[in-house]
């Protein structure tokens, strides 16, 4: 039975991610897509330094947070595997470091570098310049990135997001 509660946990922790990063990137559409983002939801790719379940709920949540992208199936496609492929590098890197601020700041520059993603991908269906592209939403991508390391470790002082 407490195999069955912990899977339970599980799936309700990651659909629980999904659904805020869902809610955090449609509720605020204008900042959320585009060649110039301030996409409030990544802030959540810092829980995957904790567990690789977030991996997983942050990955959903952009999947179906593309819905609404202008780009529409070409941004369900390449923007989630970009947010899977991104998170996965965060976590396995993370594995490396001992200390909580090495991991954070390692995931804070592994999204960073990987707007390139974005802005290939804007610059391929929108004609958006590449390079100004991945310079504005690499710095969207950093400073949500670095409120999410600040945010998620004040709460994980609170919580262990770990468990």
């Amino acid at each position: 039975m407490t195999r069955v509660n912990n899977k339970v946990a599980e799936i309700t922790k990651t659909a629980l991610i999904a659904a805020l990063y869902v809610v955090l990137t449609v509720t605020f559409i204008p900042l959320s897509y585009g060649p110039i983002q301030f996409r409030l939801s990544e802030m959540l790719n810092a829980m995957v330094v904790f567990n690789k379940r977030y991996i997983w709920g942050v990955t959903l949540g952009c999947l179906i947070a593309n819905l609404w992208s202008s780009m529409g199936p070409v941004d369900m496609i390449f923007g989630t595997l970009q947010t899977l492929v991104m998170t996965w590098l965060s976590w396995y890197v993370g594995k490396f470091f001992k200390s909580l601020p090495a991991k954070l700041g390692a995931t804070i520059i592994i999204c960073t570098l990987m707007s390139w993603a974005v802005a290939l991908e804007l610059h391929l269906v929108s004609e958006a310049p590449f390079w100004m592209t991945y310079l504005t939403v690499g710095i969207g991508e950093f400073v949500v990135v670095l409120i999410g390391d600040i945010v998620v470790w004040l709460i994980n002082e609170k919580v262990d997001l770990s468990r």
